[in-house]
């Protein structure tokens, strides 16, 4: 099968755009920290970081445990979406840009002569010549060809920082041979347990499974998809769906881990979401909430309602799930997620719905926001959290720095 798909992944984004931006710190072990706290934890490492060891989740006590001379630096998320549209417009101008998987990850598909090897290398090798000249020597990348996406992913991550590799279908099924099972895109902790218990250890015992069988440790067809794509069979990609959910999660930092902070948070968490959900055209009708609690299980509840989308409703409903909340313990984090969404032009409202809306008020609150950014007006539950959760950046979503930011993120 020829070369059909390359993946680009930008090696250690968040900690490479600032010792790009920041020359004091190149060479320096990073750790990005999402607050500024002996409490949290790394959200990305430097690669001088990572060879002591340091990575995604490491607290920051045993960060320093690891690397005595880490330098912990807090996340500028609006930095980085901004680096991320300048080196996403070099990428294309060299290789056009199928798909953007992630703020640091792209896929493009390859078709006609860029099927030949010898063509496409010649393409990697320019982008990542204009990515140094255009960008600068900190942002490298590592990028990985093969038959379909999966076996382009699996090959990006075999030579890091900076690689190039190809997989051909000739090459397998012994080039993936040194793997561990989770290397592999798509077996993550819980999946590994179950293919151990189907007695798959290794990369070469995953090869030897029938379809049959890779189908029932996934329980159902997405296993039979696996066994194709190992085999560099090109599957058909997941078709977009309709958003499940828009939601908001923060870390508290120590001066807001009480009972009034938290709730301040989650306050301006919702309006947050509340603004989104409008921007994206949805209407929600469910409202969740979760809070972890330094030494107890976490505390969720949530509420479901006719669906709507104007913040001051939102608000109420928040509110009346808020006073159900545990009377003691010392919250460390805070999360919200609106759900049941429904496109807005596809929705009749009953005529006398609950929270049929302030649609006058929640487009002068828009408008001010959008131009001036989230923290020039809020509802006054968010005054304790006014400089708090700020802009984060998770997994396959890139804020809109218009909607999202809140015109302090680049310190």
């Amino acid at each position: 099968m020829p070369l059909c798909a390359l993946l680009l992944d930008f090696n250690s984004y968040f900690a490479s755009v600032e010792q790009q931006l920041r020359p004091d710190l190149r060479g320096k072990p990073l750790g990005i920290l999402p607050v500024v706290a002996e409490t949290t934890c790394c959200i990305a490492a430097s690669r001088e970081a990572k060879q002591f060891g340091v990575k995604t989740g490491t607290s920051v006590a045993d960060a320093r445990r690891l690397c005595p001379n880490i330098v912990f630096v807090e996340a500028r998320p609006a930095v980085y979406i901004e680096m991320h549209h300048r080196l996403m417009a070099i990428v294309d101008s060299v290789i056009a840009v199928s798909e953007v998987l992630s703020i640091d990850e792209v896929a493009c598909d390859l078709t006609g002569s860029w099927r030949q090897e010898e063509v496409i290398r010649a393409r990697c090798l320019a982008v990542k010549a204009r990515l140094r000249e255009q960008a600068g020597e900190c942002l490298t990348c590592s990028i990985g060809i093969g038959p379909n996406r999966f076996l382009a992913k699996t090959a990006s991550n075999m030579q890091k920082p900076d690689g190039l590799t190809v997989i051909h279908q000739a090459d397998l099924p012994d080039i993936l041979y040194h793997l561990q099972l989770g290397d592999l895109n798509g077996i993550g902790r819980a999946m590994l347990e179950r293919l151990n218990r189907h007695g798959i250890y290794t990369v070469a015992a995953l090869f030897q499974a029938s379809r049959e069988q890779l189908r029932r440790v996934w329980g159902g067809v997405e296993g039979e998809r696996f066994y194709d794509r190992l085999r560099g069979v090109a599957t058909p990609q997941s078709a977009p769906s309709r958003r499940a959910s828009i939601g908001h999660s923060h870390v508290l930092p120590p001066h807001l881990r009480h009972l009034a902070g938290a709730g301040s948070v989650l306050s301006k968490l919702t309006q947050k979401a509340a603004l989104r959900l409008r921007a994206e055209g949805y209407l929600a009708g469910r409202l969740s909430l979760c809070v972890a609690w330094r030494r107890d299980d976490a505390w969720e509840v949530a509420a479901t309602f006719s669906p709507l989308s104007d913040t001051l409703s939102l608000l109420r409903i928040l509110n009346g799930l808020w006073a159900e909340r545990p009377s003691h313990g010392e919250p460390v984090k805070v999360g919200m997620t609106l759900s049941d969404l429904h496109p807005a032009e596809q929705e009749t409202l009953p005529l006398f719905a609950y929270g049929a809306g302030h649609p006058g008020l929640d487009t002068a609150f828009d408008q001010i926001r959008r131009k001036y950014g989230n923290d020039a007006l809020y509802f006054g539950g968010a005054y304790q959290a006014a400089h708090e959760a700020s802009m984060r950046i998770a997994f396959s979503h890139i804020p809109d720095l218009v909607l999202e930011s809140d015109g302090r993120e680049h310190g």
